[in-house]
């Protein structure tokens, strides 16, 4: 198992003059590691301190930007489900008011919305069927700071429990 490393090899731009066995050369210096005994290699080995440091730092931001889209996926969310039920509060309490239905309406479609969101209710009565509209806009990153240009559309319709009288 003892190989020898002669005269005439290069390591780190110098020849090396000296006789290793068994034994690895490094930039004019000799390791004695048994796992790599008889290699030798041009220049001193590198550590990567700070290696992990850099790969975070470079990741940071794509992590940041990952959980902000994640976020606004769920405001996006949130937002449909609060335009449903608020469509749906609001077209059951205008099915069974018996007077003023189209403020009943308007009142118990808002009375579920979170007051950091922006909306429109719409009410009104075609026929047998009563229908409500519920609009809210889509707020961008924190409710009651900014909104996205979406609307996000909340419709419910349900037939008429009271009839007026001629």
């Amino acid at each position: 198992m003892a190989e020898s490393v002669t005269e005439g090899v290069v390591t780190a731009g110098h020849v090396a003059t000296e006789s290793v066995t068994a034994g690895v050369v490094t930039a004019g210096h000799v390791a004695t590691d048994p796992l790599t005994a008889g290699v030798v290699t041009a220049g001193l080995a590198r550590d990567d301190r700070g290696q992990s440091v850099i790969e975070f730092t470079g990741m940071v931001p794509i992590i940041l930007v990952t959980l902000a889209v994640l976020w606004q996926s769920a405001l996006v969310g949130y937002t449909l489900v609060l335009a449903g039920n608020a469509a749906d509060q609001a077209v059951r309490a205008g099915t069974v008011a018996e007077g003023g239905a189209h403020a009943a309406c308007e009142r118990a479609g808002g009375e579920h919305i979170p007051g950091a969101w922006s909306y429109d209710i719409d009410c009104g009565r075609q026929g047998d069927v009563f229908t409500a509209r519920a609009d809210l806009r889509v707020p961008l990153l924190f409710p009651g700071a900014f909104n996205l240009p979406v609307t996000v559309p909340g419709r419910a319709a349900a037939a008429t429990e009271r009839r007026d009288q001629p």
